[in-house]
């Protein structure tokens, strides 16, 4: 059971990891929320991590949070879990809470040092790179990638 105001609760919450180990999420208000609801971010990296509530929130023009940054994020095999609760002087503001695979949500960095040598015989050419930065991935055969190769 639900508590609180029918459509109190954020909505369309989502988060993204990039760069290796930088977090946002964000959400907009419940459609019903009284104007003076301010909401609150928690999460949980794994169920042997205690909660921490988001130390640098994101506002909008009033001043209601409407979204965090984190840094140093390191994705776990385990669902993340994620709660955003809301307080009002006029009502009972109804939570929001997922679980997320974390390593769903990362957009990850170009290859790094990708050179380019071609020659004149019919071999053409050889592309090389490194994989991607990333604080999870710990066999690189499991990226896959795609060439976009363009004549000028």
């Amino acid at each position: 059971v639900f508590a609180g105001m029918n459509g109190s609760a954020v909505e369309n919450f989502s988060c993204v990891i990039y760069n290796v180990s930088f977090m946002n999420c964000t959400w907009q208000a419940g459609r019903d929320a009284p104007g003076d609801t301010q909401y609150f971010l928690y999460w949980k990296n794994s169920r042997y991590d205690d909660a921490m509530e988001c130390e640098l929130y994101i506002t909008d023009e009033n001043g209601r949070n409407m979204g965090c940054r984190f840094q140093n994020v390191k994705i776990e095999i385990e669902k993340a879990y994620f709660l955003v609760n809301g307080s009002s002087k006029n009502s009972l503001i109804q939570f929001y809470d997922e679980y997320i695979q974390l390593y769903k949500i990362e957009i990850l960095t170009p290859p790094l040092n990708v050179t380019v040598n071609c020659t004149r015989d019919p071999a053409g050419c050889i592309i090389t790179w490194q994989p991607p930065l990333t604080s999870h991935v710990e066999n690189v055969n499991c990226f896959e990638y795609e060439i976009s190769i363009q004549k000028k």
